[in-house]
């Protein structure tokens, strides 16, 4: 985990759910950017990022199922944290803060076979109760264990990198696109630009045809955020999230259509100068920071590849991975 940052998870899976909230946490804050493509956005709190705005500070983002019902979960997490005290101070008093807590949905109602299930306030308090630093749990949890992807169950993925200078960033996905992961032609993920996974036989690349071809329409959305500990202003923050849609387009395809809401945010601790020069001047920054950025589209399109392989099927919804067993090879590679 990126220092500064802990993911909590909290799934609902059966009896007519299939759905979930995830936070990213921020307990001493962090400086925020977004960048929202998608033509059917839910978010909440996203002006707050412009550069032009007073709040310098982020302290948790949540990333949730229920489409616009589930922003509902954000409240949880902003009691949760107003509890410990972790917040923007607004009064003389101990405790009297604002909480910062940004958000955005996936559509995945109905899902799980009852519209009205979806997450409300207690999926944010439990997934902030959840929150850890240590590795966080991926594939069909959280937010993304009612997510699909282009026929396909996706899920949540992970995948992170350190630059020479010991600056890191990673990235959280949550993948649920309308457009899809697999190159019709050959089976391939899009997001395998290493060539990791062997090709799928005959039989399976067919058997994803269907899959692409079969699902019913629906309103989708591919929402995360990128982490780093480098030091960012308000305005450097919300570049990497929008370059991480690079990545995304690297893994998906079509991507930002009018069923989508795809929304990237990017959360900067600030544990690390961006150059280690102690004079960087434009010299110095401008390649220190365009590295991030390089690096913010590569893990977001790592993220993807993780969140499909990792997914596991769900009611209509077969994995990448179950599908075409000999490209995976019974092995999934890491992307850590």
């Amino acid at each position: 985990m990126i220092d500064g940052f802990e993911v909590g998870h909290r799934s609902a899976d059966g009896d007519g759910w299939l759905t979930g909230t995830t936070v990213v946490l921020a307990r001493e804050g962090a400086v925020g950017g977004v960048d929202v493509r998608g033509g059917g956005p839910g978010t909440r709190e996203t002006d707050l990022l412009d550069p032009s705005t007073l709040v310098e500070r982020v302290h948790a983002v949540v990333l949730t199922g229920g489409s616009a019902y589930g922003l509902a979960a954000a409240d949880g997490v902003m009691a949760g944290l107003e509890e410990r005290g972790v917040g923007l101070p607004v009064g003389p008093g101990p405790g009297e803060v604002v909480p910062i807590v940004p958000g955005a949905v996936i559509f995945d109602l109905g899902r799980g076979g009852t519209f009205r299930h979806r997450p409300d306030a207690t999926f944010g308090r439990d997934a902030l109760a959840a929150a850890t630093a240590a590795d966080t749990a991926r594939g069909s949890v959280g937010a993304g264990t009612g997510a699909v992807c282009g026929g396909l169950k996706g899920g949540v993925g992970w995948a992170e990198t350190t630059l020479p200078s010991g600056v890191r960033v990673a990235a959280l996905v949550v993948v649920n696109a309308a457009g899809s992961a697999v190159d019709s032609a050959t089976g391939r993920l899009w997001a395998d630009r290493s060539g990791t996974l062997a090709t799928p036989n005959a039989d399976e690349r067919a058997t994803l045809e269907r899959a692409r071809r079969d699902p019913a329409p629906s309103l989708n959305t591919t929402i995360g955020v990128v982490l780093t500990d480098a030091t960012l202003t308000k305005a450097q923050a919300r570049k990497p999230a929008a370059v991480a849609h690079d990545g995304l387009a690297r893994a998906i395809a079509p991507v930002h259509s009018m069923s989508d809401g795809d929304t990237i945010f990017c959360l900067a601790s600030g544990r690390r100068p961006l150059s280690d020069d102690p004079e960087p001047g434009w010299a110095g920054l401008v390649p220190a920071f365009n590295l991030l950025l390089e690096a913010a589209a590569d893990v977001f399109t790592a993220a993807c590849l993780d969140a499909v392989l990792q997914a596991e099927g769900r009611g209509p919804w077969r994995s990448y991975a179950e599908l075409a067993p000999s490209a995976v090879g019974g092995e999934i590679p890491a992307t850590r």
